[in-house]
């Protein structure tokens, strides 16, 4: 009985400070990737060529990204060589628009708050049901990991249930299959309004690779509305739950936790 008390000691408190703190993130983290064009040589598109998704675009004017395209690969990266392209550090990546997830320069998005009404229902209480329209498992396994506790996602009052009929919203990963597009939109009709859809990954905000397969529809906003998008393949954790919150009005704008 002393041993797994001793042990609790030994390893002290593991949740993250964050949003306390800056949350630790590992040496090979990626963030955007970033463009300079002052580096650019002038017609070369290696870049966009290297892009497995086309989520680098170079005609007219500056150099855009898509994160909602992005895999986070190093592709572009590679085949760049004049350097011109960087990955960020930075892990607040999530927006409340589709087009807001296009860059020119940025390293960081911040997502706007739901409306006072909204943030007055779900601001302390949200209960979300996860739906994997197709997806690799990748994006599954980081919202999964929210729940452990070193993230403790329920600290911020928000849980993941396990019916639609208990849910506010649904988190949404995959590209959403043609088999999965039924599934999902008796899923969200489930769901009581108002409601909210939060769509994670690549896939469920582009198709990610699987983009104009005739098998999958190209995300999630091709079959519910979506309220919120956070880029990543997978995305990290902390950018999930930076997504969250901010959603919920629950962060200011350098990440400090409002009460």
């Amino acid at each position: 009985m002393a041993n797994p008390l001793f042990e609790r000691i030994r390893q002290g408190h593991r949740t993250s400070r964050y949003p306390v703190a800056a949350p630790v993130l590992p040496d090979r983290f990626r963030g955007a990737p970033v463009i300079d064009a002052a580096k650019c040589r002038a017609g070369c598109d290696d870049c966009a060529a290297a892009c497995p998704t086309g989520a680098i675009a170079l005609a007219g004017g500056s150099p855009t990204v898509d994160l909602g395209r992005c895999l986070f690969c190093t592709d572009c990266v590679e085949a760049c060589a004049p350097g011109a392209i960087t990955h960020a550090k930075d892990y607040r990546l999530s927006a409340r628009s589709r087009a807001d997830l296009t860059l020119q320069g940025q390293t960081a998005l911040f997502a706007k708050p739901l409306d006072e009404k909204l943030r007055r229902l779900f601001g302390r209480s949200l209960k979300l049901r996860q739906v994997s329209a197709g997806g690799c498992n990748a994006c599954e396994a980081d919202v999964n990991v929210l729940g452990t506790v070193v993230f403790d996602l329920g600290r911020f009052g928000i849980q993941m249930v396990a019916s639609p009929r208990h849910a506010d919203g649904l988190l949404i990963t995959g590209p959403v299959t043609e088999h999965m597009k039924s599934a999902l939109k008796k899923t969200y009709d489930a769901v009581t309004p108002p409601k909210l859809v939060i769509a994670v990954g690549a896939c469920a905000l582009s198709g990610g690779p699987y983009a104009g397969h005739p098998e999958a529809c190209g995300g999630a906003d091709a079959v519910v509305p979506v309220d919120l998008y956070i880029p990543g393949c997978p995305p990290h954790p902390f950018t999930i739950l930076d997504g969250l919150l901010r959603l919920l009005g629950r962060l200011e704008d350098q990440g400090r936790l409002t009460a």
